[in-house]
């Protein structure tokens, strides 16, 4: 298990982040490291200015599932940036904003919450990623 877990994150609705979320966290309490690397919409909802605010769901949530998801916050399920900051206490989760979403999305260093670690681009990404599985949200 010395090989990391890399997610690339494109997708910003709170239920792809959410998943994003709860997978690091589990991965990071197993003693995993986690490389998250933040493209374009995921990106976005890191700005600091944004990062609390709601995100919608994806389109095949449905009324059914955001009254599921609204169930659960309102049960106490902490929002993704919380366990995210959680997934971080718990081991190594690094997180790193595309250079590339950057520039597209105009987005400076300063715009972000501190929980991105920095910006890198693809490359640097691949090759902290080694030959551990990389997964799309």
């Amino acid at each position: 298990m010395d090989e990391p877990i890399n997610l690339v994150l494109f997708s910003g609705t709170d239920d792809k982040l959410q998943a994003a979320a709860v997978m690091t966290a589990g991965a990071a309490a197993l003693g995993r490291r986690v490389n998250i690397f933040l493209q374009y919409w995921a990106l976005d909802a890191f700005r600091k200015d944004r990062i609390a605010t709601g995100r919608g769901l994806s389109a095949e949530a449905g009324e059914a599932g955001a009254a599921l998801v609204a169930a659960a916050a309102k049960a106490g399920q902490s929002p993704w940036h919380e366990t995210l900051r959680q997934a971080k206490e718990l081991g190594e989760v690094d997180i790193q904003a595309c250079s590339l979403s950057m520039d597209v999305l105009k987005i400076e260093e300063d715009d972000l919450d501190p929980l991105v670690d920095g910006v890198e681009g693809v490359t640097a990404f691949y090759i902290n990623a080694g030959d551990g599985h990389i997964v799309f949200i």
